[in-house]
């Protein structure tokens, strides 16, 4: 993972197998969402109980563009569902539900960027290149989104300048955030 990757041990010693353990189960989650900003995966061991086996509780939090998913588990009925509860049953079951928490996110991504409806909102041209068939729009929060030549839907692409005011709907592509649907604004007329 090319992200931040935090890991935290409490109430039981670091391992390096653990932590190679995390490592590898956190870049499948990468490969499952490749927009993955951050995570950070905290290990506690709750009760130090030698023969019937110790319970420990795994959180981790993913970070996505505009928000972190969080997931706390402790097996549910861990020893009643296994034989020897252990840390690497309650990282499988935590990774497990983040697995499902992030593609329910991505669901819920699909839908929202496929509705017909969906919210066009302002920004402004800072950048079309020469010769090029994108640019790229800032957003109200700043940030720039690329476009292509074929997401205008009103005039032309040749028509747009720097600092022309325009609409567009943020949509999730391939390889990250663009804008889709982009329509110039027309000037207000001075009455």
């Amino acid at each position: 993972m090319d992200r931040p990757l935090e890991i935290a041990f409490h109430n039981m010693p670091s391992s390096p197998s653990l932590e190679a353990e995390i490592r590898q189960a956190v870049d499948k989650l990468e490969k499952r969402y490749t927009h993955l900003i951050g995570c950070r995966v905290s290990v506690e061991a709750l009760h130090q109980q030698h023969q019937t086996g110790n319970i420990h509780e795994v959180h981790i939090t993913l970070s996505v563009p505009g928000r972190d998913l969080a997931v706390s588990r402790e097996p549910q009925r861990a020893k009643e569902r296994y034989a020897n509860p252990d840390v690497r049953t309650s990282m499988r079951d935590a990774f497990k539900a983040a697995e499902r928490q992030l593609e329910a996110f991505k669901g819920k991504l699909r839908e929202d960027t496929t509705k017909p409806g969906a919210e066009a909102v302002a920004g402004q041209v800072t950048l079309i290149e020469p010769g090029q068939d994108h640019g790229f729009i800032l957003t109200n929060t700043g940030t720039q989104l690329y476009f292509h030549r074929d997401s205008v839907t009103d005039g032309r692409f040749e028509d747009l300048h720097e600092g022309d005011r325009v609409h567009y709907v943020e949509e999730q592509g391939s390889a990250g955030p663009t804008a889709t649907k982009v329509r110039t604004v027309s000037p207000k007329p001075v009455a």
